[in-house]
């Protein structure tokens, strides 16, 4: 039993120190393939599109934290004026994900990242975490932008 739990644990990885907004911008994603982000906009593997919003950050952020609030196994790490950092952990083997939220109120623009803290494939769980994510935020948008 000490063995198995043990296992799990490791199965959590340690949480990245290199998080959070530089120049304006979330982390890129590793070469691997379990993650996406924004930033990616020359890889297909990785890329996901920004959402554009016609709100303030203060309205779009609370939208996000109550979308990821709505998901299973989801802990708020940090939160800031237009950041936010969760992490997700999976059911069965406890993987735990860490996703970033970034709204630019320059460019009304909503930035993401979602990566897999350990192993090499993610079966897309990460996209797919986004897209959910995304579905909630449009349909509490009143006036999308995109």
């Amino acid at each position: 039993m000490l063995f198995f739990v043990l296992t799990l644990s490791a199965c959590t990885g340690e949480r990245p120190k290199d998080l959070g907004v530089q120049d304006g911008k979330l982390k890129n994603c590793p070469s691997s393939p379990n993650c996406v982000s924004t930033n990616a906009t020359e890889d297909a593997e990785h890329s996901v599109k920004p959402l554009l919003f016609s709100a303030d950050a203060k309205e779009v952020m609370g939208r996000v934290k109550r979308a990821v609030e709505s998901q299973d196994r989801v802990r708020i790490i940090t939160e800031k004026e237009n950041y936010l950092y969760a992490e997700f952990e999976s059911l069965v083997f406890r993987f735990v994900d860490d996703v970033e939220f970034y709204f630019d109120s320059q460019t009304g623009t909503l930035h993401v990242r979602s990566a897999s803290r350990i192993g090499k494939s993610d079966l897309g769980v990460n996209r797919e975490r986004v897209e959910l994510i995304y579905s909630l935020l449009k349909k509490t948008d009143k006036k999308p932008k995109a």
